[in-house]
């Protein structure tokens, strides 16, 4: 299932390098191009730290102030840098609405929606987004016992139906910036993040 392996370094701050290793994957029905980023050879003989983090165009490359998903990732790349571990970056944009539906709940957000009343509002699903995935690229890598970065009990939960043993939840920090404190409270309340507001 793991298709190559490429050593790629990552930028923290001004200076520091990061050695990491991308993993691509093939055989996943959905079609998408999931990768693993692998900090420090992260120890798959015991339970590596692992970040389940779904693609956010707009919070990932251009900073967008409306999400915190952005500063989860680069907290977790900083965190990584300290202990190893691995990222799985899933390409499910959106909760797994795709970009373009993306930028048509951004705008009913900017009419009084909050987020999850706008995939409602557009004909979908609170959350799309398919975990099963990424439960069976751990298990390609050999893993089936992890820490989990994440504040997301769906995330949680899927895995663990999905044969991943958690052996411990470490939470991501409250990233609030001036046009998100809406939806963070939104997903601590509507979908039970744990999140401490």
């Amino acid at each position: 299932m793991i298709t190559v392996r490429a050593r790629v370094p990552f930028k923290i701050g001004q200076k520091s390098q990061i050695p990491a290793e991308l993993l691509s994957f093939h055989g996943f029905n959905s079609g998408k191009e999931h990768i693993a980023i692998i900090f420090k050879q992260a120890d798959t003989t015991t339970a590596p730290l692992v970040r389940l983090h779904s693609e956010c165009l707009t919070g990932d490359v251009f900073h967008s102030s409306r999400c915190d998903c952005g500063e989860q990732l680069n907290e977790t790349i900083e965190k990584m840098h300290q202990f190893g571990g691995i990222i799985l970056y899933l390409r499910q944009e959106g909760r797994g609405i795709g970009l373009y539906n993306k930028i048509d709940a951004y705008h009913l957000q900017s009419q009084g929606m909050n987020t999850y009343e706008a995939n409602n509002h557009l004909g979908f699903a609170d959350d799309l987004r398919d975990f099963s995935e990424a439960a069976k690229a751990l298990m390609a890598l050999g893993i089936n016992k992890i820490r989990l970065i994440t504040n997301n009990p769906k995330k949680i939960n899927e895995l663990q139906q999905h044969g991943i043993e958690i052996i411990d939840v470490v939470n991501t920090q409250v990233h609030i910036k001036q046009d998100n404190e809406d939806y963070l409270k939104t997903k601590a309340l509507h979908g039970h993040h744990n999140l401490s507001l």
